[in-house]
């Protein structure tokens, strides 16, 4: 199977809520006989989303990032953090161009690229493109 980038709603839902993961979802995921990849692109958004508040008050992320990178280093078995390379924005266009400008999706775009992976995604801003895997 080739190598999967998780994007980071699987990586909440892995590191707090694994209910969330729909039956297919858990398959395939079961199915990988390598370690998923989680981008430190990943941690920055999670880290961004828990000290972000919406107009209640309320977090906006539902887990810190301390809390997910102690559960994915706990677990090296099954997961690989992979680091944000310098060269790696310096990288030719993504192609095809995404339509929306949502800079984590190209940065993890980019990364699952340059990793030989594809990015595992909810998004369906994504679907379609030809570096994202839906389920």
């Amino acid at each position: 199977m080739t190598r999967l980038l998780l994007d980071t709603h699987y990586v909440i839902y892995l590191a707090g809520d694994q209910d969330r993961l729909s039956r297919a979802e858990e398959a395939v995921l079961d199915q990988v006989d390598q370690r998923l990849l989680v981008s430190a692109v990943s941690i920055w958004e999670i880290r961004l989303k828990w000290h972000a508040r919406n107009r209640l008050g309320q977090r906006k992320g539902p887990i810190s990032p301390e809390m997910a990178l102690s559960i994915l280093k706990s677990r090296t078995d099954r997961f690989q953090l992979v680091p944000l390379r310098v060269e790696q924005p310096t990288c030719p266009p993504l192609d095809p161009p995404l339509p929306h400008a949502d800079p984590f999706d190209e940065m993890l775009l980019i990364q699952a690229e340059a990793e030989g992976a594809v990015l595992l995604s909810r998004d369906r801003k994504l679907v379609g493109h030809r570096l994202v895997m839906s389920v």
